[in-house]
C-alpha cells in the first residue's frame, strides 16, 4: 500500500526553526519538529519550487537551514495548469489575491492529488470555516480535495502526551 502523500508548504520549515518564545509558537515548533523528525517517514513528503522561492525570500536567520530541509524532498512542478487553478481560487475568492502564495500551494496539492496539505496557515488553508468553499470550488474545477492539516493532526495520539 502506498504511503499517503503530504505537500509541505512554507509555514512548516518556518516553525521548525522559529525563535519566537511565546507559548503558541513554542508548541507549534515542538509539534513541527516531532512530525518532521519522527513521523514524516510514514508519508510520501514533497514540496515545490514555490516553497523554495518563498523560503529564499525569507529574512529569518535560519533561511539556509529551512531550505536544507527540502534538499531530499521531491518537488512538484509548477505548470501553466497549476497557475490557472491558483487564479481560479483567487477569482472565486477562496484565497487572497496573490497567486504565488496560498493559492499556489493549494493548487499544487489539489492538482497532484496530495492526501494532505501540511501547514500552520490556519487563516487560509487549515481552516474548517473555509473548507466547504474550497471543496465547492475544487469540485467545480474537477480537482481532488486534499485534507489541509497541521503537524499536530498528523502526530495523532502522541500529541496527547508530552512530546
Amino acid at each position: 500500500m502506498p504511503k499517503p502523500r503530504v505537500y509541505i508548504e512554507t509555514s512548516i520549515p518556518s516553525f521548525y526553526y522559529t525563535v519566537r518564545e511565546d507559548p503558541a509558537s513554542v508548541a507549534r515548533r515542538d509539534w513541527t519538529r516531532h512530525w518532521w523528525d519522527f513521523k514524516r517517514i510514514e508519508y510520501e513528503a514533497c514540496g515545490s519550487e514555490a516553497v523554495l522561492d518563498e523560503l529564499a525570500r525569507a529574512t529569518q536567520p535560519a533561511r539556509s537551514k529551512m531550505l536544507r530541509l527540502f534538499q531530499e524532498l521531491p518537488l512538484l512542478e509548477v505548470t501553466e495548469a497549476i497557475v490557472l487553478i491558483a487564479e481560479g481560487y483567487v477569482r472565486n475568492r477562496v484565497m487572497p489575491a496573490d497567486i504565488s502564495g496560498d493559492a499556489l500551494h493549494l493548487a499544487l496539492a489539489s492538482y497532484y492529488r496530495c492526501d494532505f496539505l501540511l501547514t500552520w496557515n490556519c487563516r487560509h488553508l487549515a481552516n474548517a470555516n473555509k473548507f466547504r468553499h474550497i471543496q465547492r470550488v475544487n469540485t467545480t474545477m474537477g480537482l481532488f480535495i486534499p485534507n489541509m492539516v497541521t503537524p499536530l493532526e498528523l502526530i495523532g495520539e502522541e500529541a496527547d502526551h508530552e512530546i
